[in-house]
This record gives C-alpha cells, sequence and structure tokens, in this order.
C-alpha cells in the first residue's frame, strides 16, 4: 500500500513539473493604478493558487475558533471560603449554575 501512495505522489510530482516546464512564457498581468508586471506563467498560477489558498485559511479561523472553544472543557468555578464544608462532611447538592460564569449585561 505504501508503494501504490509513493507511485501516486510520483505521478502527481512529475505532472506538476512537466506543467511548470511547459509553462515558462512570460504573460504580462495588469493591476490596478496602471501596475503591471511580467512574470512567467507558471509563477502566476502558483501566485494566485498561493493566494487562494491563504485567503481560504483566513475565512475558516474563526470557525475554527468557535470549534477550538467549543471543544474545551469549560473553566473551574472559584471556591468560595464559606461555602466549604468541612474535611468530612457529605457532598453538597449540585448547583448547576456554579459552572458557568455569570453573563454581563443580561
Amino acid at each position: 500500500m505504501r508503494l501504490v501512495v509513493w507511485l501516486v505522489r510520483a505521478l502527481l510530482f512529475f505532472a506538476l513539473f512537466a506543467f511548470a516546464l511547459n509553462n515558462q512564457h512570460a504573460v504580462t498581468v495588469h493591476g490596478f493604478l496602471g501596475w503591471r508586471s511580467s512574470l512567467p506563467l507558471v509563477g502566476v498560477v502558483l501566485l494566485a493558487f498561493a493566494f487562494g489558498a491563504a485567503l481560504g485559511v483566513l475565512a475558516m479561523l474563526p470557525t475554527w475558533w468557535r470549534a477550538r472553544r467549543a471543544a474545551l472543557p469549560p473553566a473551574p468555578a472559584p471556591a468560595d471560603s464559606k461555602a466549604q464544608a468541612p474535611a468530612g462532611a457529605p457532598p453538597a447538592a449540585h448547583d448547576s449554575m456554579a459552572e458557568y460564569p455569570p453573563r454581563v449585561g443580561l
């Protein structure tokens, strides 16, 4: 199985390498305010791919951060010195609101 994976990787590498060798013609890229540049076509394709990948990662960051925050365990409630039971006392009834911090402004 590992041999098949390496063969597929080698085939993909050589296909992309052949694409790069066949597309070395210079193209002119026209930008804003009269800016223009002459680059090889393979460079333009590579820059467009890199820009698109970076834009995709930046677009996904808020979703990744929200998912990570949702996966983290809740912070422990601060211990109240008055409410602590003596060492041998049975556990008190569970207070479900003690796990969550108060919401400011609601």
